[in-house]
C-alpha cells in the first residue's frame, strides 16, 4: 500500500512539473498569436508593413537583480530583415517603445528607415528615448500618444554625458585634469559631433538646412539631462511635425506586452516577403 502511494505521489509530482513547464509556453504562444492577429489587422487597415520594436522592462528582475532590455544589434538585424521583406514603395509603420540602447544598432535602423522609398511612420505609444528618438527622427512621420515622450540623443561615455565631461574640463582647465580625462574629453567631443551629424543627415531631406542643424544641435548639445521627456508640444516648438494621436489597434497591441519574461522577442513582424502592390 505504501509503495502504491509512493508511486502515485511520484507520478503526481512529474505531472505537476510538466504542467508547470508547458502551461507558460502555451500561454505565451497564445499571446504571440494574438499579437500577430492585431499586427495583420493594423496592416490591412493601413496598407502597410507593421514592425514592432518593443522593450518592456519596468518590473523585470531575476533573483532580485533588475534586468534591462534595450536596442541591440540583434534588434537592428531583425528590423533590417523586415524592411528587406517589404517592397520598396510599401509604407512601413514602426511601433517603438524603448529606453534606447546601442548607438550602432539605432543608427542602422534609422539609416534603413531613411533609405526606404515608401512612407515610414514611427508610432510612439509611451516612450522612445535616446536611440528610440534617433529612429523616430528618421521617419517621414512621427505619431505619438498625446502623453508619450521622446528624449535627447546626446552621447553618453562611461556613464557620464559627453557634454558634461567637456563642461568639467572647461571649468577646471585642461592643465588641471589628468591625461585620462583629457582623452575622454577628446572622445566626448568627437561623439557629440558624430551624433549631431547623424541627426542632421536624418532631417536634412525634410527640413530647411538651418532648421535641421538647429534641431540637431538642440538634441545633442546636453541642453537637457539624457532622460528629459520631450513631448508633442516641445517637439513642435523645436520645429518638428508630430501627430499626437494613434490608431486604437496600437493600444490593443501594447496590451499584449504586459511585462517581459525574457523569452519574448523584441521585434515582431509577419515573417514572409510581401508582393509589390501596384496602384493606378
Amino acid at each position: 500500500m505504501g509503495a502504491t502511494w509512493g508511486a502515485l505521489l511520484s507520478n503526481l509530482f512529474w505531472i505537476v512539473l510538466v504542467l508547470w513547464t508547458v502551461l507558460p509556453l502555451l500561454r505565451q504562444r497564445r499571446v504571440t498569436d494574438r499579437r500577430l492577429q492585431v499586427i495583420r489587422q493594423l496592416e490591412r487597415e493601413r496598407g502597410s508593413r507593421v514592425i514592432t520594436l518593443i522593450h518592456r522592462q519596468e518590473s523585470l528582475s531575476f533573483l532580485g537583480i533588475p534586468l534591462t532590455r534595450y536596442i541591440t544589434v540583434d534588434d537592428s538585424e531583425q528590423v533590417l530583415r523586415a524592411i528587406r521583406y517589404t517592397p520598396p514603395n510599401m509604407p512601413i509603420d514602426l511601433i517603438v517603445h524603448t529606453p534606447g540602447g546601442l548607438v550602432l544598432a539605432a543608427e542602422q535602423i534609422a539609416e534603413a528607415i531613411r533609405r526606404h522609398r515608401g512612407r515610414v511612420t514611427v508610432m510612439v505609444p509611451h516612450y522612445a528615448m535616446s536611440g528610440g528618438t534617433l529612429i523616430a527622427l528618421a521617419a517621414d512621420e512621427i505619431w505619438m500618444d498625446e502623453n508619450a515622450v521622446v528624449g535627447p540623443v546626446d552621447p553618453q561615455l562611461g556613464g557620464y554625458p559627453a557634454a558634461s565631461i567637456l563642461a568639467a574640463i572647461r571649468q577646471k582647465g585642461p592643465e588641471k585634469v589628468d591625461d585620462r580625462t583629457l582623452v575622454l574629453g577628446d572622445v566626448a567631443q568627437k561623439a557629440i559631433a558624430q551624433v549631431r551629424q547623424t541627426v542632421y543627415r536624418l532631417l536634412q531631406d525634410r527640413l530647411p538646412e538651418e532648421d535641421a542643424r538647429r534641431i540637431a544641435e538642440a538634441l545633442t548639445e546636453g541642453r537637457w539631462t539624457h532622460d528629459f521627456p520631450i513631448g508633442c508640444d516641445e517637439l513642435r516648438a523645436l520645429g518638428l511635425e508630430v501627430r499626437c494621436e494613434l490608431p486604437d489597434l496600437v493600444y490593443r497591441l501594447m496590451e499584449l506586452y504586459p511585462q517581459p519574461d525574457g523569452r519574448r522577442p523584441s521585434v515582431q513582424f509577419v515573417p514572409v516577403p510581401y508582393a509589390e502592390r501596384h496602384t493606378r
